[in-house]
């Protein structure tokens, strides 16, 4: 089992779900973006989804458009990136760090040095939701080698026969979108959207053995605990970068906090 599923399993023993929390790398400067990385972490954050900036993030919503155009106003290097995070993960050896991105600057890194240097870095997985499976087979040999997860993408409107290929081929853990569209907006509301979103949650875990993450318009806590019992991991973004942007680290603390309290 991967280091990544592992870590997940035994976590889980103690807690009904766990938190992820989305962070843009050098939003705004590449100081402020670790520092906050930091107080994520000290405050319980059991993984940070560390996203390393495009121009054109085409799963993102507004929020977190936003947040990658300022990061790339300044020079932002991958190889800096990974160091950055690799630290942090020595450091907070409790928690776990995956690195974000899309294609064209890891490609221009080089997709197995990307791997090679996550390795090293102590960064046990890998998302790129711009890189198909088919189109991965580089990218998946480099990573089984180096012991690295690549996390798949499924969302409500992927084909049944696609989402079985992707859920059986899931490692460390399958991010499930809990809606189409892009990052931010939160639609999946109600009763009946939340038996929707259980039915197709269940359908997942029917051909996966992989630990299921879901994110994408999370921002209440009654969210979360309808999560539970149906999920392994929940992704809070643009709900956490929205109050970090209205009132820094200390209104984003307390977004976590009452998302996660248990």
């Amino acid at each position: 089992m991967s280091q990544l599923a592992n870590y997940i399993n035994a976590k889980r023993e103690s807690k009904p779900i766990l938190s992820m929390t989305h962070v843009v790398y050098g939003y705004p400067t590449v100081e402020e973006s670790l520092t906050w990385m930091g107080t994520l972490l000290e405050n319980g954050a059991d993984f940070i989804e560390v996203q390393f900036p495009f121009s054109d993030p085409v799963a993102d919503g507004p929020t977190i458009v936003a947040a990658c155009h300022k990061a790339l106003e300044q020079t932002l290097s991958v190889e800096q990136c990974l160091k950055d995070i690799g630290q942090l993960a020595k450091n907070y050896p409790e928690s776990r760090l995956v690195l974000m991105s899309y294609l064209n600057p890891m490609y221009r890194y080089g997709l197995d040095k990307l791997v090679e240097r996550c390795a090293e870095e102590g960064i046990l997985g890998l998302i790129l939701p711009d890189l198909p499976y088919e189109q991965a087979g580089g990218l998946r040999a480099a990573c089984d080698k180096h012991g690295i997860d690549p996390v798949w993408l499924v969302t409500p409107v992927t084909p049944k026969d696609r989402m079985a290929f992707l859920a059986s081929n899931a490692q460390g853990f399958l991010y499930c979108v809990a809606r189409s569209g892009v990052t931010g907006n939160s639609n999946h509301e109600g009763e009946g959207a939340q038996t929707e979103l259980q039915h197709y949650l269940a359908s997942i875990k029917s051909d996966s053995s992989a630990p299921l993450g879901v994110g994408f318009g999370l921002r209440r806590r009654e969210q979360i605990k309808e999560l539970e019992g149906h999920a392994d991991i929940a992704i809070l973004g643009s709900a956490l970068l929205d109050a970090y942007n209205q009132g820094g680290q200390e209104t984003g603390i307390a977004l976590f906090k009452e998302l996660f309290s248990h």
